[in-house]
């Protein structure tokens, strides 16, 4: 009787569940292929981005081996419900041309996208600088369709890849971090032109962000000195134009850096009589110039009221 009972009710819970089969299985293949997907990625994450060398590519390839395992799965799915794969590859064709019309900007974009990531201008926590703004800032996030940068504003650009693919770009962070940078001041023609050379270049060398000496520092094909280093640039209208550059360990803080050196430069000329030059007008009289009539007391000197309004005129 046992035997019995456990057989019909065996053979009912079965033509119960018939109906729903082919559901249940659709489910859990797409189940299987989505978890299984993520699991597989997680797994064998560290040895992409160790072969790589790079986080965003990495990720980027992982994220389309789980859209084609789940593209696999769907046709799988697609199978238990009895059509053909002949058929399901001509819905797809179909379907991928009314999207590819449709979508046409989305994957200009996801083609920007992919050159970005191929051509490795910036990586995640690189320091870039978008010239066309002047904005400074950190690479946060990368994906086909976007760049995430946070600014030194405490603020968060999200630049489309077909738009930061055709702008200028500067990474400060790719190779080297030490940077060039430069400012300029100009000091009076009354002023030692060679004292003031010197002691900028020691105001230079005694900021602590700058690099000091040492081995000349390859850019390029060239070397170039590693302590700052003053030029004449120009004999302006006010005095003697100079630039100083220099080095710096690190691209992050330039305004601060530039600050440091320009405080210490003002420190270093006060020891000394250079000066450093002002707009200032000088004004030559000679006897084409007619007269003024100048008081300190108030009364105008006799031959001022004595003359002529046409000789009082300057010409």
């Amino acid at each position: 009787m046992i035997r019995l009972l456990q057989s019909g009710l065996g053979q009912f819970i079965s033509e119960m569940l018939r109906p729903s089969m082919p559901w249940f299985v659709a489910v859990l293949i797409l189940v299987v292929g989505w978890y299984g997907a993520k699991y597989v990625a997680r797994l064998i994450r560290p040895q992409f981005v160790k072969l790589l060398q790079r986080v965003s590519v990495a990720e980027t390839l992982l994220g389309v081996l789980r859209a084609i395992v789940m593209v696999l799965a769907l046709f799988a799915v697609a199978n238990v419900f009895g059509y053909e794969p002949e058929n399901i590859l001509l819905s797809v064709t179909v379907l991928t041309a009314a999207i590819a019309y449709i979508l046409a900007p989305l994957l200009g974009s996801l083609i920007n996208g992919l050159f970005v990531l191929v051509n490795r201008p910036y990586e995640v926590g690189d320091m870039i600088e978008l010239v066309d703004t002047d904005q400074l800032g950190y690479v946060k996030e990368i994906t086909l369709r976007y760049t995430k940068v946070h600014t030194l504003e405490n603020t968060t650009l999200v630049i489309p890849n077909d738009s930061i693919h055709r702008r200028d770009v500067i990474n400060y962070s790719e190779a080297d971090e030490r940077s060039w940078l430069t400012l300029e001041l100009t000091v009076t023609y009354e002023s030692d032109l060679e004292t003031a050379l010197s002691r900028i270049e020691r105001a230079g060398r005694t900021v602590d962000e700058v690099i000091d000496g040492g081995p000349s520092i390859r850019l390029g094909g060239n070397r170039y000195p590693a302590a700052p280093t003053t030029f004449v640039t120009d004999f302006g209208d006010h005095g003697v134009d100079i630039e100083l550059r220099f080095w710096v360990f690190e691209p992050y803080h330039p305004k601060r850096a530039r600050s440091k050196v320009y405080r210490r430069i003002k420190t270093e000329l006060d020891e000394t009589d250079v000066s450093i030059a002002y707009p200032r007008t000088h004004h030559v009289f000679d006897e084409t110039s007619g007269r003024a009539a100048v008081s300190v007391d108030g009364q105008q000197p006799s031959w001022a009221e004595q003359s002529t309004p046409s000789e009082q005129r300057p010409r």
